[in-house]
């Protein structure tokens, strides 16, 4: 639960996926509502659970995670399907985040994905 551990674990993915040349992205979702009024202006509640935190994710496409199972086998969990992933579609999941921090993130991987659709935050739920 420490910040330092999650930095750990951090530096490790970063670590295991550089030849991918991106950027890795590990979150202990458990530790979200210490930071995230911090950084968003806002304070959120405890998640309850891994699937609680993936279902606040900033677009549908963007509400994916993966896990091993009991079996040791991958799991996947995709909050609101995967057609909006692979139709290269970014559509806001208004549940948390606002629309400044929506069109912000829409904008940037709008520029970095030319062939991504955006859809405005006034076209959603």
């Amino acid at each position: 639960m420490s910040e330092g551990g999650e930095q750990k674990y951090c530096a490790k993915a970063q670590s295991i996926f550089r030849e991918l040349g991106g950027t890795i992205d590990v979150t202990n979702e458990a530790r979200v509502h210490l930071w995230y009024e911090k950084e968003f202006g806002s304070p959120i509640q405890p998640y309850t659970s891994v699937e609680d935190a993936i279902g606040s994710r900033p677009t549908t496409a963007t509400s994916i995670g993966t896990k091993y199972d009991e079996s040791g086998k991958f799991a996947l969990y995709a909050a609101f399907g995967l057609g909006d992933l692979f139709s290269m579609i970014v559509r806001a999941n208004k549940r948390q985040v606002s629309q400044e921090v929506y069109n912000k993130k829409a904008e940037r991987w709008g520029k970095a994905w030319p062939k991504l659709t955006v859809i405005p935050w006034e076209s959603g739920p």
